[in-house]
């Protein structure tokens, strides 16, 4: 007898379980495609709400600035008005019409007074405001924290303050030059002020006036940038906003000549994460300037 030829094995049907598992894993994909291509649109809505976020806390950012800087030189006026009043023995609510004549020194006694204590009132209300946002943290948030390490070696620091003058002056007097405006040329002190005076004014160009608007524009105003546009961003807003602070009779040219004094400003906060460095380079940047536009020609 022959073999009995061998049947080929039937087609193994796979089990109910597998069947309903890969029915599932169908349907899952399925369900998961069309979930997730609708999640393309909140993307996008999602860069729209970060480019409106962040305009609005740069739009809040300018109004902090000028908050502070309209607050401070309206208490230097009264301070300077009711002080000086008082010490001259005049009534300082008279009405205009009664007022007697003051004079020009003591007029310009008066403006140099005003323009000294707006920075000194600038510094109080930014180191105040950052205390009372952040009453353990407001020296870290105005780079004053010493907590983090010098990001730049001390000699580099130093080469750049030396260097720095040569540039700062080339650039402004070529900047006033290119404008046609006197700022960068025969300059005169006023021939009312005393030693004392100009000693005074001195200390208020290289000392008050360097620290009030680091405090204001790389202290609290780059905080607050940084925190909406990250660091690049933070060193272009505080540098327009500084140059734009600086706005005068001469238009443009004033502003356009701080422009790389500002972007050097908010790269050394960046770079040291400090606010001191950037002190020190606006305060030899005046001195070196003015000593320049002084000298006897």
């Amino acid at each position: 007898m022959k073999p009995d030829r061998v049947a080929p094995a039937p087609l193994i049907a796979p089990p109910a379980e597998d069947v309903a598992g890969s029915a599932q894993s169908h349907v899952a994909a399925h369900v998961a495609a069309h979930v997730a291509a609708p999640a393309a649109a909140p993307d996008g809505r999602g860069r729209l709400d970060r480019v409106w976020t962040a305009t609005w806390r740069l739009g809040a950012l300018i109004g902090l600035v000028v908050l502070y800087l309209g607050a401070a030189s309206l208490l230097s006026l009264a301070a300077v008005r009711v002080g000086f009043d008082l010490w001259n023995g005049i009534d300082p609510f008279l009405p205009p019409e009664r007022r007697p004549f003051l004079g020009a020194v003591e007029l310009a006694h008066r403006a140099f007074a005003v323009d000294a204590l707006r920075q000194v009132f600038l510094a109080l209300l930014v180191i105040g405001g950052a205390w009372l946002r952040d009453r353990a943290g407001w020296r870290r948030r105005l780079a004053l924290d010493r907590e983090r390490p010098n990001g730049m070696r001390p000699v580099i620091l130093l080469g750049i303050l030396l260097v720095w003058p040569v540039l700062h002056i080339a650039w402004v007097t070529g900047t006033a030059e290119l404008f046609g405006a006197s700022f960068g040329q025969h300059v005169r002190l006023s021939p009312f002020m005393s030693q004392a005076a100009v000693a005074a004014w001195l200390a208020y160009l290289t000392i008050l006036a360097p620290v009030a608007e680091e405090l204001l524009l790389r202290g609290e105003a780059f905080a607050r940038a940084q925190a909406a546009v990250g660091p690049m961003g933070a060193i272009l807003v505080t540098a327009l906003i500084f140059a734009a602070a600086h706005v005068s009779s001469w238009g443009l040219a004033r502003p356009v000549s701080l422009l790389p004094l500002a972007f050097a400003l908010g790269w050394l906060r960046r770079r040291t994460g400090r606010l001191w460095p950037g002190i020190a380079l606006h305060g030899w940047s005046n001195l070196a300037l003015v000593t320049y536009l002084l000298w006897p020609s």
